[in-house]
């Protein structure tokens, strides 16, 4: 089995060397941060959401982004700074509207498949990730919000994940903690939520158990491949060899990949997430069991454990930037106000994170151009849901090499006597 190794200690980084160990192979795993699961993969909307598939290169995205672009506390935010990296970005999600339709159904069927993986993994490895496997509700104000979702619906029914539409009234037999006036709403009993970073961090051990060398507060000033082997040359001056690199980097991937002779047009957008500490028995019992998703404020919800209540949202073009905006906080914290008055705001924890996405929302997985350089990132804000999928088609990909790369084994004929 060959020696391979991952950067990138988030969720696609651990999955992916926990599935290539699992495989046999010897993994080293490189990782900046104390622990695995510290920067995008440590306070996410917590949903595992394959009705969330629809990818976002839709005309409306245009539109709705130009009317945004002023307003502070909008859903989508875009720094009118321009940049070659955002421009070309930007250029190829255009190009990428008219695939919309597949690379939706595309997405569903991968975060169907990924589920058997995630869950089976958790329960071998015993992980505790507060999973609540009760649905996910999408809600909508108006006529208009609703009928597109009838239209993406049929996407996710082709791509084989049933959801049912629900009225007011069921809305509320579903969720009876949710306050508010709503056109109606469409259910999805099978999506789940749960706790990434627990997961992430409870994987990262099970790695260890299976002999995966982890390498934490670690950054990567170099990778370097040969086309034969591969070496990461550490900020320290620690280089580490190995046969194959596996670039998990999230953000940081576009970078590794151009030192490796790759283009990988990844864009960090930033999302935020607060999560609300309810400490007293009345928070707890108004707040949400089933995980929500507001269309019209781009917001969802994830209930964690008894006194955990994570809202997230919002997506932010604005470079590598992980400042934490009061102005873009504030939204999160009243939409709660609004939707769950009998939950306490007094004790929130705010959060940012850099989403990584490729123009056509699909993430990356599969080599590169030299035989033993190999990616796993760009995906969006599905990372979570699509995780476990892209892990296990990695390790197709590593297996495939690694029987070209073997040498074939010549039987000679037999002298003649």
């Amino acid at each position: 089995m060959a020696q391979l190794i991952v950067i990138g200690g988030g969720i696609t980084g651990v999955t992916s060397a926990y599935a290539l160990a699992r495989q046999g192979h010897q993994v080293t795993l490189i990782e900046k941060h104390r622990y695995a699961g510290m920067e995008t993969s440590h306070a996410n909307g917590g949903q595992l959401s394959a009705s969330n598939a629809e990818v976002w290169t839709h005309p409306s995205t245009l539109v709705k982004g130009l009317k945004w672009m002023l307003k502070a506390d909008a859903p989508l935010l875009l720094n009118p700074k321009p940049s070659w990296h955002k421009l070309s970005w930007f250029a190829e999600f255009v190009a990428a509207i008219p695939k919309y339709r597949d690379n939706t159904v595309a997405t569903t069927r991968l975060a169907i498949a990924a589920r058997e993986h995630l869950f089976g993994w958790a329960q071998a490895e015993g992980i505790d990730f507060d999973l609540k496997q009760q649905g996910i509700l999408h809600i909508y104000r108006d006529k208009a919000g609703f009928e597109h979702a009838g239209e993406v619906s049929k996407l996710l029914a082709e791509g084989g994940l049933p959801r049912r539409a629900v009225t007011p009234d069921e809305m509320r037999a579903i969720e009876p903690t949710l306050a508010g006036s709503y056109f109606g709403g469409y259910y999805t009993e099978s999506d789940s939520t749960g706790d990434i970073h627990k997961f992430t961090h409870g994987l990262s051990l099970a790695c260890e158990r299976l002999g995966v060398k982890l390498l934490t507060g670690q950054t990567v000033a170099r990778v370097q491949s040969s086309g034969e082997t591969a070496q990461v040359t550490l900020a320290g001056g620690e280089v580490v060899h190995g046969d194959a690199v596996v670039v998990c980097a999230g953000v940081h991937s576009r970078a590794l990949a151009a030192q490796l002779g790759d283009r990988l047009n990844v864009y960090p957008v930033k999302g935020y997430s607060i999560t609300v500490m309810m400490g007293d028995a009345q928070s707890q019992a108004a707040a949400p069991q089933v995980s929500l998703l507001d269309d019209e404020t781009k917001l969802v919800t994830s209930r964690l454990g008894a006194d955990r209540f994570r809202v997230a949202g919002t997506a932010e073009f604005n470079g590598f930037n992980l400042d934490i905006r009061a102005d873009r906080i504030r939204p999160l914290v009243d939409w709660v106000n609004r939707c769950f008055p009998g939950v306490s705001t007094r004790r929130v924890e705010p959060w940012a994170g850099l989403r990584p996405m490729m123009p056509d929302m699909l993430p990356r997985v599969g080599a590169g151009r030299r035989a033993n350089v190999f990616y796993n990132t760009g995906h969006g804000h599905l990372g979570w849901t699509l995780s476990a999928i892209t892990a296990h088609q990695l390790t197709d990909h590593v297996a495939q090499w690694e029987a070209n790369r073997r040498p074939t084994r010549v039987v000679l004929p037999a002298p003649a006597v």
